[in-house]
């Protein structure tokens, strides 16, 4: 019993002895660890920061285009091949306003962001989808995506003159907790994706597709560079958001 009360006081006279030469270590350990974790953590928001600017600003378009930029940016595709929130002419003298556009060795991508909730429901062809909320107690509809993208790869395309060769793929970039529940007939060079598997997508494009032959290439980089320009003039964008609203007619619904 007494060999035992003395092991237990011999125990405890090493834990004091180790406490007080070896806490100061410990204590300078964790600063470090905790220092090294916020260095990292401020490292990664300036690169990240710097690698949306080098495209764009953060006055233009929303957080999820500048995210989809970040992941482009990240992927390694130059910033000089990435434009966003450009705004194309139509012949009617109306903007189609589109999110990104990015050159590839194996064409021109477009794409368009969105951010749901929910579940999604339609096909590549209506015009519109449903969208469900609380399990069912809410339904509304949204316009088709993959027609809107369309109609923006049809106005870049009446501005790209002599590039009818140039594939031009459509990707829709969906963000938020939505889930594509049942959609179907999504048609050839197009494609839904969520925003965490965008590479997946980019990856398949790459595989599959072939050397776009670009006759007119500093042109279609000048013109995005204007369409972008053209984003910056605030009457503009007014004027898209009045055609828009104009388009839904919310203003002619009184309920």
């Amino acid at each position: 019993m007494q060999e035992g009360k003395i092991n237990i006081e011999q125990m405890v006279a090493w834990g004091q002895v180790f406490l007080e030469e070896y806490s100061t270590a410990v204590l300078w350990l964790v600063f470090a660890i905790v220092f090294l974790v916020g260095f990292i953590r401020i490292y990664c928001l300036i690169r990240d920061h710097n690698l949306i600017k080098s495209v764009t600003t953060f006055k233009r378009g929303t957080r999820s285009e500048r995210d989809l930029v970040l992941r482009l940016r990240k992927r390694g595709i130059s910033a000089d091949e990435i434009f966003h929130d450009l705004y194309v002419e139509k012949p009617s003298g109306d903007f189609s306003q589109i999110d990104v556009v990015v050159m590839t060795e194996i064409g021109i991508i477009v794409f368009e962001v969105k951010e749901y909730s929910g579940w999604l429901f339609g096909t590549g062809n209506q015009r519109q989808w449903t969208q469900v909320l609380g399990y069912g107690r809410e339904k509304y509809r949204i316009y088709n995506p993959i027609l809107q993208n369309n109609n923006h790869i049809r106005a870049l395309k009446n501005k790209l003159t002599g590039s009818e060769d140039i594939p031009i793929y459509s990707v829709v970039v969906f963000y938020g907790n939505c889930e594509l529940k049942a959609v179907s007939y999504i048609p050839q060079g197009t494609y839904l994706v969520k925003s965490e598997r965008v590479d997946e997508v980019l990856d398949i494009l790459t595989k599959i597709g072939r050397p776009a032959l670009y006759t007119g290439k500093w042109e279609i980089i000048d013109f995005l560079r204007y369409a972008v320009k053209v984003g910056e003039n605030p009457e503009i964008q007014i004027q898209h958001i009045n055609t828009i609203n104009d388009m839904l007619g919310k203003n002619r619904i009184f309920d």
